[in-house]
């Protein structure tokens, strides 16, 4: 064990709630994290509750982001299922407790343990009164930028405040040989960021719930299809890395980080995923990289502090043994969300730990998720998977020039409908 992962586990032991001897068990534990640091947080998380629990065996399984999503269906139905895994919450969250797969929580949070978890992100997990999950972390998605590139092509990031303001820049940084913008199009999550923060700034909270409720205008109203317009603009101006559409999100995290793009809307995990995935390792050294807020549009009922982002969490599936919610209760205890905060691995929920924020990106996000009025969790999750995939595909074909955004707010409504 190296020296940081052991000084990780000695403070994880310490701040142990729970201890004394368990009946031997294996608890597997199916996560979604690649960045080194995060993995080695966790890692010590784990060997420091086995040190605890003599018998007891945290076996950490990984599966990339985009094969956890595809397999995780049938995963859950089979009969050597992980008892810990990765929660978005949303529709999702609700599909998979409609499939009798997700152990209820609510006796075992309630207490000490929820009073230490930000209400607003333990009710992202809470579906008919019930604790379906643990909350661990918060993001918020935003324009990450090189500052060097943007000085070559003569933008100031902070003149970007509106929509037209965005479009201008990529032009002028496209007419400067720098590529604006990058973005797995591969994945299709990622551009479908840029038609949900369109709704958001177009139509505000109001016009989500009403699509969301089948309360006036849906997904295929004025205020979504002006956002596959808007969306449809920008492609235009063709801002994309070349080949975009064949590179999964790490690719364009690398490409951003080896300093080929300008900007890349992504949210508070490219800090670290940008690193990762660039040719040294190391990315964009932090005194040339920035970031802000997706901006406002002209006579939009949206708020310039609404929130795209998530409040990711974990779910314990049915049937596994007790020793999966105890770790849990030990890994979302004071001290190890306090270390996470401190290593900057993400933004954690619990509360008071937002002070011990040393990423100063961090922070700034951390400060923006407590102020906004609206906070919407991804439409890819919130809908659920069917209707999330559609959103996907559709945005990625409205970029790509497949779809037009009319047609596109349609099969969102249709799947809507028919979910």
């Amino acid at each position: 064990m190296n020296r940081m992962l052991s000084g990780l586990a000695a403070l994880a032991t310490a701040g142990l709630l729970s201890g004394g001897a368990m009946a031997d068990a294996t608890v597997k534990w199916l996560h979604i994290e690649n960045t080194p640091d995060t993995v080695a947080w966790m890692e010590s998380v784990a060997r420091a509750y086995e040190a605890a629990h003599p018998g007891v065996t945290i076996q950490m399984q990984y599966l990339e982001n985009e094969a956890y999503k595809a397999k995780l269906p049938t995963t859950l139905q089979s009969p050597d299922r992980p008892n810990i895994i990765y929660s978005w919450g949303g529709g999702v969250l609700r599909d998979q407790i409609k499939a009798g797969v997700i152990e209820d929580l609510s006796d075992a949070v309630k207490g000490e343990w929820a009073d230490r978890i930000s209400p607003a992100a333990l009710d992202a997990f809470t579906v008919d009164g019930h604790v379906w999950g643990v909350p661990v972390l918060a993001s918020q998605v935003g324009f990450w930028f090189n500052k060097p590139l943007l000085a070559k092509a003569g933008v100031k990031a902070e003149d970007i405040k509106s929509w037209d303001d965005l479009l201008s820049a990529v032009k002028t940084i496209k007419a400067a040989g720098i590529v604006p913008l990058a973005t797995g199009g591969a994945d299709k999550w990622p551009i479908h960021f840029y038609w949900t923060l369109l709704a958001m700034r177009i139509g505000g909270k109001d016009a989500f719930q009403a699509a969301y409720d089948q309360s006036g205008d849906g997904f295929d109203g004025p205020v979504y299809v002006k956002a596959g317009e808007d969306l449809k603009a920008l492609a235009a101006l063709e801002p994309f890395e070349p080949g975009y559409l064949g590179l999964t999100n790490p690719q364009a995290a690398g490409y951003f980080g080896d300093g080929k793009a300008a900007m890349h809307l992504m949210g508070n995990w490219d800090y670290l995923n940008a690193k990762k995935n660039s040719a040294s390792g190391k990315g964009i050294p932090d005194a040339e990289l920035g970031w802000f807020a997706f901006p406002t549009m002209a006579g939009g009922a949206g708020q310039p502090t609404d929130v795209l982002g998530g409040v990711n969490g974990w779910l314990v599936t049915k049937g596994s043994p007790p020793e999966a919610v105890d770790f849990l209760k030990f890994l979302t205890n004071k001290e190890n969300q306090e270390k996470a905060a401190e290593l900057g691995v993400y933004i954690p929920v619990n509360k008071g730990t937002a002070e011990k924020l040393k990423n100063p990106y961090f922070r700034q996000m951390a400060e923006n998720i407590a102020k906004s009025g609206y906070f919407q969790v991804f439409y890819d999750q919130m809908l659920g998977a069917n209707v999330g995939r559609v959103v996907n595909d559709v945005t990625t074909d409205i970029a790509s020039g497949a779809t037009d955004p009319k047609d596109a707010a349609g099969q969102v409504q249709e799947a809507w409908e028919m979910r």
